[in-house]
């Protein structure tokens, strides 16, 4: 349970203008698409993932490193990595289990599958887009639980996309044609105000000495 009183105290600590642009990026923030990317070998592609969340609204990234386990790009990311949350996960298994119980369901990305054109996505249900390895592509694993698949209109002798490219495309389709419904796409209440103190946290250099002498008084 977020206090409120604290929050409030702490944002006294921000510029206006800061404030004002925490509280704008929020109301466009969503956890009704998500992404995960499966053991991707380039840092720089997960990296991109990150940066297109935050570009385009979407609060979580959910990262399996069942091979690979690297440290996010900064550079790439471009800061992306202090407003979106990162959620890692050392097993395919483990991601679809945490996902599934948060009510998603599981969208493999793949050109190699006939289930639906990027246009034709049923934008209404709560979705994680699944990316696979740069080579292999997605595993069995996560073919094998998907519910439903999804790929992106090509008409030219390339036969995919970088994952990063794909994720930043199907992003921006997707969370363009979620605004335009009635779907109540936005955090919560909650989740609003969880994020503002986090988001402060990561602003304020003395965060903790502030804190602690305001419970002091």
């Amino acid at each position: 349970m977020i206090d409120l009183k604290l929050l409030e105290h702490l944002e006294t600590y921000l510029s206006d203008n800061r404030k004002a642009r925490f509280n704008a990026v929020l109301k466009e923030r969503t956890k009704h698409f998500t992404v995960a990317t499966e053991d991707v070998y380039q840092l720089h592609n997960t990296s991109a993932v990150i940066r297109s969340c935050d570009v385009f609204g979407v609060q979580e990234v959910n990262i399996v490193e069942e091979q690979n386990s690297k440290t996010i790009d900064r550079e790439i990311a471009m800061g992306a990595q202090k407003w979106v949350d990162v959620n890692r996960f050392d097993s395919v298994k483990s991601c679809i289990k945490d996902l599934k119980a948060k009510g998603y369901q599981i969208v493999a990305t793949t050109p190699h599958e006939n289930d639906a054109v990027l246009h034709e996505f049923d934008i209404t249900k709560k979705s994680c887009f699944f990316f696979g390895r740069e080579t292999e592509g997605l595993t069995q694993d996560v073919i094998d639980e998907a519910d439903s698949f999804l790929k992106i209109p090509m008409v030219g002798f390339t036969e995919s996309l970088n994952i990063s490219v794909s994720a930043a495309i199907i992003l921006q389709h997707v969370t363009t044609e979620l605004r335009k419904t009635n779907i109540n796409w936005r955090l919560t209440k909650e989740e609003f105000d969880e994020k503002r103190l986090d988001w402060v946290k990561k602003t304020i250099k003395s965060y903790d000495d502030i804190v602690k002498r305001f419970y002091e008084i």
